[in-house]
């Protein structure tokens, strides 16, 4: 479903739209939200998935079968993220695109030194996800997320539709409203695959080198980035 011929929209007129959908679509549910995005954008619209869940992917994939899927592939993921991957890729109707970094983790050693993870965080996340999803949303003028506002206080003010003035995109995030009790029984309802290290002590998963468990009652995000005062890669910044 990946659009190479339908012309990119003109950023004003994008910001103009997602700010006043935003107001619009604030009480509205997630289906209702996604079905506004694909009428809107069509082929020129997408989901991002980290793979923590597939809720999102899911309800994309009733609204419109065989939507984009992106999923950053940093070459640093955990193998129960790339499972939760791999049983989307072969049961839901979408199609998954993996999108891989510029340089391999042993290029990237090569250039900056091994282990830039531990020294210069936000340069590893720059180079493995930010430019990463900046190259893959080329093909899109909006794109979905599965950002929640209970899930930290620096996501707290999520709008359901809103615009990424760095991307020039219309972000839409349709279970912005949802509390985690809300995924859970959407989960449960629809048996959605799950990241089994979300049920072993993980609260947040991302790469492997800057994920640890959480304790209970811990910030969820907490154990990311763990060593230094960062709790977002960038993406969503």
């Amino acid at each position: 479903m990946t659009s190479q011929t339908t012309p990119a929209r003109d950023p004003f007129e994008l910001k103009d739209l997602a700010d006043q959908a935003g107001r619009d679509l604030e009480d509205s549910s997630a289906l209702e939200i996604l079905e506004w995005a694909v009428g809107e954008f069509g082929e020129r619209f997408c989901v991002t998935s980290s793979f923590a869940d597939a809720v999102v992917a899911h309800l994309a994939s009733i609204v419109a079968p065989g939507i984009d899927v992106v999923f950053l592939d940093t070459g640093l993921h955990f193998p129960e993220t790339l499972e939760v991957r791999d049983e989307v890729m072969f049961t839901f109707p979408v199609n998954v695109r993996s999108i891989r970094p510029r340089q391999t983790v042993g290029l990237q050693d090569g250039e900056f030194g091994p282990r830039l993870w531990d020294r210069r965080p936000d340069e590893c996340c720059a180079l493995r996800k930010v430019l990463p999803l900046a190259d893959a949303l080329a093909d899109y003028d909006g794109w979905a997320t599965g950002l929640r506002r209970d899930e930290s206080p620096t996501r707290a003010d999520t709008p359901v539709v809103g615009f990424d003035p760095s991307r020039k995109k219309v972000k839409v995030s349709p279970i912005a409203k949802w509390t985690e009790a809300d995924v859970d029984a959407y989960i449960e309802k629809h048996d959605i695959p799950v990241n089994q290290l979300l049920r072993n002590g993980y609260g947040s998963v991302g790469c492997w080198p800057c994920t640890r468990r959480t304790a209970p009652g811990e910030d969820p995000r907490a154990g990311r980035w763990a060593m230094f005062d960062k709790s977002e890669c960038g993406l969503h910044v």
